[in-house]
């Protein structure tokens, strides 16, 4: 997306806590190009799937909530047992969600959304630990409620006929319209984008629908990746990305990040700087890869122990 690449690259000219090393991206280039770099398929065994309507109000709900997962100091992490199998994470929130549509709650109806109380919430979600800002999650299913039925028929689908096969539409049309998908920041008096919560949602129904039907997006390759907290954790590792001293000290120490502080926007600016660097390496050596898919390859490195050597960043926000 152009505004997301062009804030990206702002950052970047000012930022005094974050820098890329150039030639740790060739370096991961030329570490993946002889494994010919597999993309993630979509994971139907851990999110709801029928095909139809349903599963379109099971993505928009999904990512309404796609965000902080990590522990507050002192708590324990939130889990759910899913299979006989204890989830933490993304998995988890795609999980819980998974059950509830399989149970027949109607999360798919807009109007029930609209109106849901925490109890609801809390029994959706239900499983060990905490789960932080479950208030701000509800307000934000509210506010979807509210826009589908207000706008769209209660229908996503008319939504998404709306954006007439363009992600970039549909991406547009959440931050105008829904303020917890208006992931935008201020950085040295100049509006900075972001819209990763946004911009996975478009994502995840081009995957979930395999690129047809709703899915049939013909833009997709504009999507940048998804500045969140587990990619820059991984970069870090592969020393894409380096912080000053105190950044990487408070990083290091698990001190909280402010949302919005210089420290944030730099690492999310520049997380998706060296994934539009990375692509364009490997579409130098014959690989052509989207920055949106190259975000999910780096985020299931992400999943595996050698990876997680440094902690991410801690920031608690709405946006990822």
């Amino acid at each position: 997306m152009k505004n997301v690449k062009e804030s990206a690259k702002y950052v970047l000219q000012w930022s005094r806590h974050v820098r890329i090393d150039i030639d740790a991206v060739r370096e991961l280039a030329d570490r993946i190009i002889p494994d010919s770099p597999q993309i993630p398929p979509w994971d139907y065994s851990h999110h709801y799937f029928d095909g139809t309507e349903k599963t379109l109000s099971y993505l928009f709900v999904l990512d309404t909530l796609n965000f902080c997962f990590w522990p507050a100091p002192g708590s324990e992490r939130w889990t759910i047992s899913y299979g006989g199998v204890e989830l933490s994470g993304y998995v988890a929130l795609a999980a819980a969600l998974k059950r509830a549509f399989e149970q027949g709650l109607p999360l798919d109806d807009p109007s029930y959304l609209s109106t849901m109380n925490m109890s609801d919430l809390r029994d959706i979600l239900q499983g060990k630990g905490t789960l932080q800002l479950m208030g701000e999650r509800l307000q934000a299913l509210r506010e979807l409620g509210t826009y589908l039925v207000t706008k769209w028929k209660a229908s996503p689908a008319q939504l998404l006929e709306a954006c007439s096969g363009s992600a970039i539409s549909l991406v547009h049309k959440l931050a105008a319209n829904l303020q917890s998908f208006r992931d935008i920041a201020k950085y040295k008096g100049k509006t900075v984008y972001f819209y990763k919560r946004a911009q996975i949602l478009a994502a995840d129904i081009y995957a979930a629908f395999q690129g047809r039907g709703w899915g049939e997006f013909r833009d997709m390759d504009r999507l940048t990746a998804f500045a969140d907290y587990k990619l820059p954790q991984v970069l870090r590792q592969l020393g894409v990305l380096v912080y000053s001293p105190e950044l990487a000290a408070r990083v290091d120490s698990m001190e909280l990040i402010p949302p919005s502080s210089e420290e944030e926007i730099e690492i999310r600016a520049h997380t998706i700087w060296a994934v539009e660097l990375l692509c364009s390496e490997l579409k130098q050596k014959g690989q052509n890869i989207c920055a949106f898919q190259m975000d999910w390859i780096l985020w299931n490195m992400g999943q595996q122990d050698k990876f997680r050597k440094r902690p991410y960043h801690r920031t608690v926000t709405i946006f990822y």
